[in-house]
């Protein structure tokens, strides 16, 4: 068993990662897995857990974060009318397929190809989100099959592999097919379910060497138990905080951070 030397400072780093992600999703309503996933990433980097699986244990705990808040999230958008119900219906076989096809191929490759995934696809949404306009649109409705279902097939497989809900791609996916902003972040917090559950059934079976204490196949349950416990308590100090000031220059500001910690990821793969 661990001794307290091993175990408080990593969940010291771990109350320090899950009150941070806490108040950005409240703050800037963007999903906490893009902030889990690298901060996870460096705390156990620095806590000497390296190793050719790293990134799939950084995955699976933030998937297993979303399990739990993503639900609590859409039955309260659920309760202002927000949600269009359709759109899930639609497309939760796609997203439930993408997102076991997505489970299988993170857990079989190494961890500096997820490295390169996280940072590439989060680097894009780094700079949709600071130059992205309201105004910009692909089409008038969501497309009919097969494009929709590709769409969220798509949509889910690269959220499963970079261990985050459906909103980073599925809001500013719908909002270009002129899906209401408001109903798209709505819908978007029912993805985090499809696109979690089935990934972190299957990420419970995948033995993983040199591991943080306490990791149950590519899940670590102190990450796990410590950032649900603080976002439950910071998330509302960071919607406050979104209804006392303008957000705007926050979230290009964020974009700026998340575009710097992806570039970071890749600098690392190239090992400059």
């Amino acid at each position: 068993m661990p001794d307290l030397a091993t175990l408080l400072p990593m969940v010291a780093l771990l109350l320090a990662i899950g009150a941070l992600a806490g108040v950005i999703a409240g703050l800037l309503g963007v999903g906490g897995g893009i902030v889990l996933v690298p901060a996870f990433f460096y705390a156990f980097s620095h806590l000497g857990y390296g190793g050719a699986q790293l990134m799939q244990i950084c995955v699976a705990t933030s998937l297993a974060t979303i399990v739990v808040t993503s639900p609590r999230s859409v039955m309260s958008h659920h309760k202002k009318g927000a949600v269009d119900w359709q759109i899930l219906k639609d497309w939760a076989a796609f997203i439930i397929a993408g997102a076991l096809i997505g489970t299988l191929v993170a857990s079989s490759v190494k961890s500096v190809v997820l490295q390169v995934v996280f940072g590439v696809l989060a680097g894009l949404a780094g700079l949709y989100m600071a130059f992205g306009r309201p105004q910009w649109r692909l089409g008038a409705a969501m497309p009919g099959q097969p494009a929709r279902g590709g769409m969220a097939f798509a949509l889910a497989f690269f959220s499963a592999m970079m261990g985050i809900g459906g909103g980073t791609f599925g809001v500013p996916l719908m909002s270009l097919y002129a899906v209401p902003i408001h109903r798209a972040v709505a819908t978007a917090a029912g993805f985090g379910v499809l696109i979690a559950v089935p990934s972190v059934l299957g990420f419970l079976f995948l033995p993983i060497e040199n591991a943080p204490p306490y990791t149950v196949g590519a899940i670590n349950l102190p990450a796990f138990l410590v950032v649900i416990g603080t976002t439950m308590i910071t998330t509302p100090w960071g919607v406050r905080l979104a209804h006392a000031m303008d957000a705007r220059p926050l979230k290009r500001a964020f974009a700026v951070f998340i575009t710097l910690v992806a570039l970071n990821m890749l600098r690392k793969v190239i090992g400059w």
